[in-house]
């Protein structure tokens, strides 16, 4: 991974919250922390930061259990996790941010948002569905979900023991197959990604931490809910795939939070890695407009 300038990005580990994160860093300026979902790691950001880190200090964590952080026992809701990435930014020295989250990072992102309005100046909400607010319904086995988004694999992560049993020895198989089956353009998982998160979700305690996000979504649900008793005050940029989640993105951030705006691209569920300009080019007038720096 390289910076605006191909200089190698630097990475370092922070002791916070009771675990410790790896985190890579790059740019100058106003910092925004870039936070990804599963089964991926900081390394899918790899084509955005050079894209921000010429305007921005790019902070890009691996979350708590994944990539190349601790694997603590539990922790794993996303209140919890979304005050791992506060203490780091607190540690490093960052007073207010701005915060960039896909899939199950931008879940993270809205409790962090919740958690830390003061700090918290913008959101990027992408490629996410929320617990609480219709995640679930995705899991049950109707006719549209059928032919549409059926989230078959929440359910079967669900199961104790069963899963670490099956999964062991084939985290490549599943990896590729459920990368490669969410995205619009499955070229984009390139073989250098999926052999870092294929090497990351195969340490001791990689599987086990996947699955330990999932098996918290009841509890991030009643989070979620009780969060949106107050919605959201700060700017919400909500960016979809219109092959995946699309303009659902907005429709959900619109519950959650009063100032909102959308953005939908011809792409999958992986918008970092299959259509990086284009989604450097709505998030950059966004961070300018509330966080600083110039969009040009």
């Amino acid at each position: 991974m390289v910076d605006h300038q191909g200089r190698p990005v630097q990475s370092d580990r922070a002791a916070v919250n009771g675990t410790s994160l790896h985190y890579r860093f790059a740019g100058a300026g106003a910092p925004v922390v870039l936070l990804h979902g599963i089964p991926k790691t900081s390394y899918h950001w790899r084509h955005l930061l050079p894209l921000l880190s010429d305007r921005y200090t790019v902070i890009v964590p691996d979350l708590r259990g994944l990539g190349d952080s601790d694997h603590p026992a539990g922790g794993y809701d996303s209140a919890t996790m979304s005050d791992d990435i506060a203490a780091l930014m607190a540690q490093l020295g960052h007073a207010t941010y701005s915060v960039v989250g896909e899939d199950w990072g931008a879940v993270i992102g809205y409790q962090l948002a919740v958690r830390q309005p003061q700090r918290v100046k913008a959101l990027v909400f992408a490629e996410a569905l929320m617990p609480g607010f219709n995640f679930e319904q995705h899991t049950a086995l109707t006719p549209e979900n059928a032919v549409g988004m059926f989230l078959w694999h929440v359910g079967f992560y669900f199961k104790a023991d069963v899963p670490e049993m099956l999964i062991a020895g084939h985290e490549r198989e599943l990896i590729t197959y459920m990368i490669k089956s969410e995205r619009l353009f499955p070229d984009s998982a390139t073989a250098d990604a999926l052999a870092e998160y294929v090497r990351c979700y195969s340490l001791p305690g990689g599987i086990r931490s996947m699955l330990a996000v999932y098996r918290a979504m009841l509890v991030d649900g009643e989070q979620n809910r009780a969060a949106a008793s107050t919605p959201l005050a700060l700017p919400v940029l909500a960016l979809g795939g219109d092959a995946f989640i699309g303009a659902r993105n907005e429709e959900i951030m619109r519950q959650l939070a009063t100032n909102v705006t959308g953005h939908v691209f011809h792409a999958g569920h992986d918008l970092a890695e299959e259509v990086p300009a284009e989604m450097a080019a709505v998030i950059l007038p966004f961070l300018a407009a509330h966080q600083g720096a110039s969009p040009n």
